[in-house]
């Protein structure tokens, strides 16, 4: 199972609006293209002052990982949805992915979300 942990450092003042997109437009996106989501929101904790946010996502293997990634953010729905309106949000992003048993996702899972 490969887990993908997503941090983004968001412009100031755009933590409520992006994590907004992120439940009601993008998650909903992910899901419906057949991108597990375990969990998103923002930060308990501002570093060093900024505002973030986070998406975890689970795939069977790295693979897949590429292929469900690549079909989606290439395809029409992100490009011509809501993509302007996050990504005009976001003033970096890192990505780690890790290998990691399924009960580690599953743990992971906010409401049912695995």
């Amino acid at each position: 199972m490969i887990i993908e942990i997503r941090t983004y450092r968001l412009e100031p003042g755009t933590g409520e609006s992006f994590a907004g997109l992120l439940r009601d437009r993008s998650v909903p996106m992910l899901r419906r293209s057949g991108i597990r989501v375990l969990d998103h929101g923002l930060s308990a904790v501002a570093e060093d002052g900024h505002e973030e946010a986070y998406l975890i996502r689970a795939f069977p293997d790295l693979e897949t990982r590429v292929a469900q990634e690549d079909a989606f953010y290439g395809g029409d729905a992100w490009k011509t949805g809501p993509r302007e309106e996050i990504v005009s949000r976001i003033s970096s992003y890192h990505t780690i992915v890790l290998e990691v048993p399924e009960q580690a996702a599953t743990s992971l899972a906010k409401d049912g979300a695995a």
